[in-house]
C-alpha cells in the first residue's frame, strides 16, 4: 500500500479497493492477467482522479463523479499512447471497481456506466488474390463442380453475398444471362451485371445439373433442394487448403476480392457501393484503406529507397 500512500488516496477507497482486487482472483475466478491489469488501470484511474478534482475523492467523491470525468481519464490514456482496446480494458476494470463499490459501499457508479467503451478499429478485409479467385472457380467434369464453379464465380464476379447466390431461383437465371436483380439486405434490390465468364459457369452448371433448373433454387443441393451456404463455405475450405491460403480465405473473401479489385482498376467508390448493396458509402470505404494498405506494401517492397 505504500504505492498507494504516497498518492494520497482516501483510506477507506485504499481498504475498499484492496479487497476487491483479492476477490477477483479468489472468488470471481478472473486471469492473472486480467487481474493485473485492472489493478493498474484503476491504479492509474485514481491517481488521475487526486489531480483532476484536486484532492483525493472518498465514496461521496466517486459518487458524484460525472460522465466527463470519466472521459477525462481515457482521454488523458489516449494522449498517452492507448488504443481503442485498451481503453476499452481500462474502462471494463474501472467500471468493475466502481460496480463493487456500489454494492458493498452505496457509492453511485453510474457516472462509468454512462461512458461508452470507444469503438474498436474494423479489421480490414483481406481478399483472396486474383489468381486464386480464379482458380477456384475451375471447373470439374462432374455437375457438383460446375455449380461449385458458377456460385464462387458469382460472389467473385458479381460481388454476391453468400446467401444471396445460394438464394437465387431459376425464373432469376434467364438463359443467356447478362444481368441480375439481387435481393439483398433489407430486402433491397440492385441489379447487377454478369461477366461473361460467370455466365458460361452458369450455363455450363445448367447444363450438367441432374435436375429441371425451371422453377425453385437454381442452385440445387445433391439431393435436389436448395443449396445450403454450408456446402459452399465446405467447398471454399478445400480450396484453402489446396491453394495454401490462409483461414480468412472464406466465400466472404470472395466478395471483398471483387470490390477490391475493382478499386484497384479504377472503379467509382459510389459504383462500387451500388454492387455491393451497401446502405452506406461508409461501409464501402473500408476497401479504400485496403487498397492503400496495398499500395504502402507494394511501395516498401520496390521502391529502391523505401529502405533508406
Amino acid at each position: 500500500m505504500a504505492q498507494e500512500g504516497a498518492f494520497g488516496w482516501d483510506e477507506n477507497v485504499t481498504a475498499a479497493r484492496a479487497a476487491w482486487l483479492a476477490a477477483l482472483t479468489a472468488e470471481r475466478g478472473r486471469s492473472a492477467n486480467t487481474a493485473e491489469a485492472y489493478e493498474r488501470d484503476t491504479r492509474q484511474f485514481l491517481s488521475f482522479l487526486c489531480v483532476h478534482l484536486g484532492g483525493a475523492p472518498d465514496f461521496d467523491g466517486l459518487s458524484a463523479l460525472r460522465p466527463a470525468d470519466i472521459r477525462a481519464f481515457l482521454a488523458a490514456r489516449k494522449r498517452e499512447g492507448a488504443g481503442p482496446r485498451t481503453l476499452a480494458r481500462i474502462l471494463a476494470g474501472v467500471r468493475a471497481m466502481l460496480t463493487a463499490f456500489e454494492r458493498a459501499h452505496g457509492v453511485n457508479a453510474a457516472a462509468a456506466r454512462a461512458v461508452e467503451a470507444p469503438s474498436k478499429p474494423r479489421p480490414l478485409p483481406r481478399p483472396i488474390a486474383v489468381e486464386s479467385a480464379q482458380q477456384m472457380m475451375a471447373m470439374g467434369s462432374d455437375w457438383v463442380s460446375a455449380r461449385d464453379a458458377a456460385v464462387l464465380g458469382l460472389l467473385y464476379g458479381a460481388g454476391l453475398r453468400i446467401s444471396e447466390a445460394t438464394g437465387l431461383d431459376a425464373q432469376q437465371m434467364s438463359s443467356p444471362i447478362t444481368q441480375l436483380v439481387v435481393r439483398g439486405k433489407g430486402d433491397k434490390e440492385r441489379l447487377v451485371p454478369v461477366l461473361p465468364a460467370v455466365a458460361a459457369a452458369i450455363e455450363a452448371y445448367r447444363a450438367a445439373a441432374p435436375f429441371a433448373l425451371e422453377s425453385g433454387p437454381f442452385f440445387r443441393g445433391e439431393k435436389g433442394g436448395r443449396l445450403s451456404p454450408r456446402i459452399v463455405q465446405r467447398a471454399v475450405s478445400v480450396w484453402r487448403g489446396a491453394l495454401g491460403l490462409s483461414e480468412r480465405a472464406t466465400p466472404h473473401a470472395l466478395r471483398h476480392a471483387f470490390a477490391s479489385h475493382l478499386l484497384a482498376r479504377g472503379a467509382d467508390l459510389r459504383q462500387i457501393q451500388e454492387l455491393l448493396g451497401h446502405a452506406s458509402l461508409s461501409t464501402t470505404e473500408i476497401y479504400t484503406a485496403v487498397d492503400e494498405t496495398r499500395l504502402l506494401a507494394a511501395y516498401r517492397d520496390a521502391h529502391p529507397r523505401a529502405a533508406a
